[in-house]
């Protein structure tokens, strides 16, 4: 079973997400900040982080390189949710290791699509 953590301070995106994504072969987790979101990955590591790109404790660069440099067997893939389009975010996210990006608010086909092409990437 396939594991996905949602890491975003808005509680309605995450229930959103969570809604959309959770079935019989993913389990869905959230947290509520970036530091919530790196303790949860040293407990288990997800296969598949989705961030906001807008973390209120920490700069989403820092939270992922945080999350990749946390020994696990899982190497997640990760994608920054972003309210704007916002090339150099998405390039310095890209560098510290994220997989893609999903624009907010998002619909059940957005969220499905990118979720199905950073699987495929991986």
């Amino acid at each position: 079973m396939k594991r996905c953590m949602i890491v975003d301070d808005s509680s309605v995106i995450r229930k959103v997400a969570k809604r959309i994504l959770t079935g019989p072969e993913m389990v869905v987790v959230e947290a509520g900040t970036g530091a919530q979101g790196l303790d949860m990955c040293a407990a288990q590591m997800p296969d598949i982080i989705v961030v906001d790109g807008g973390l209120p404790d920490m700069p989403t660069v820092e939270f992922i390189r945080s999350a990749m440099a946390i020994p696990s067997a899982v190497r997640p893939r990760i994608m920054i949710c972003i309210p704007q389009f916002d090339l150099g975010a998405i390039m310095r996210a890209k560098r510290a290791g994220a997989a893609g990006y999903l624009m907010k608010p998002f619909n059940r086909s957005q969220l499905l699509e990118r979720f199905r092409q950073v699987q495929q990437a991986a």
